[in-house]
């Protein structure tokens, strides 16, 4: 069977494939039936020129029709575009996926190098590891951009500045330097930063260990993940400090600024938990 050529969010083509979106269900959580099902009824509505969106807007509501935990979990790429228009807010919840992971944060920290000072976005030390990195982070709220080859140069002049300090003068507390985003990287930036030692984290890349991944692993998710919650609800969360799905299921009181019905908070916790709930699945 030949399938329509679809266009992507960076403007390009590709064939629609079945097979990568039922892949990409079951990754979220979505049982093999309910991702078969799904994929069938989108490939028979599916159109040449059709936008990657509009398939991912079907099989999101699909899928919300299912389960809105996994739902929830399919759609954690576009979570992270709401986080925005700032990178603050995507700042913030790296701090809170890394603490997750054991490690000891700090956002915004002014660190010397051999030439200059230089404001690093995050800063994060690990005790059990006695380990201690700088990260570089670059947040967009397009779906088709991809993080290029002049921002990871730029990234990687900051950190030989900084790995350049000379210890005799002063403390020089970091053994790795990494650039997270969470767009893709493109094909040069990439190659680049495999080449020159610049570590990369974004979507889709480490390939099995991209945020994706690690926020699976980690139970760890953007409150603007919860499918129950509007657009205007999400933005006083964030603007209140609230970051994570994780915390207002520690602290039912965070949604107290929403001034929800008993019943919109039970609704809403139930997706939280359902989420956190979700089995890890294996990256590939």
């Amino acid at each position: 069977m030949t399938h329509p050529i679809i266009i992507k969010a960076d403007g390009s083509k590709e064939v629609f494939n079945p097979e990568r979106l039922v892949l990409s269900l079951e990754r979220s959580g979505a049982k093999p039936f309910a991702a078969e099902r799904i994929a069938r009824a989108i490939t028979d509505t599916v159109a040449p020129g059709t936008s990657s969106r509009e398939v991912y807007s079907r099989a999101f509501a699909l899928l919300r029709r299912e389960a809105r935990p996994v739902a929830a979990r399919y759609a954690l790429r576009r979570a992270l575009l709401e986080l925005g228009p700032s990178g603050h807010p995507f700042e913030d919840f790296v701090s809170h996926l890394y603490s997750a992971e054991g490690w000891q944060v700090e956002t915004r920290k002014m660190i010397q190098g051999k030439c200059v000072f230089h404001e690093v976005d995050f800063y994060a030390s690990h005790k059990s590891q006695n380990e201690f990195l700088a990260a570089e982070l670059k947040y967009h709220n397009d779906p088709g951009y991809k993080t290029d080859l002049k921002v990871a140069l730029y990234v990687k002049s900051r950190f030989d500045d900084i790995f350049g300090c000379d210890p005799s003068v002063r403390t020089c507390p970091i053994d790795r330097g990494i650039l997270i985003t969470n767009t893709k990287f493109t094909s040069e930036a990439i190659a680049y930063a495999e080449c020159s030692g610049v570590e990369l984290l974004g979507w889709g890349y480490p390939v099995t260990n991209g945020l994706f991944a690690r926020m699976s692993r980690a139970k760890v998710y953007p409150i603007t993940t919860l499918t129950g919650l509007s657009r205007a609800e999400k933005r006083i969360l964030i603007e209140r400090g609230t970051i994570a799905v994780d915390e207002i299921v520690r602290n039912r009181r965070l949604l107290d600024p929403l001034h929800l019905t008993s019943g919109q908070v039970g609704g809403l916790l139930a997706e939280a938990e359902g989420l956190l709930s979700l089995h890890d699945t294996v990256f590939v």
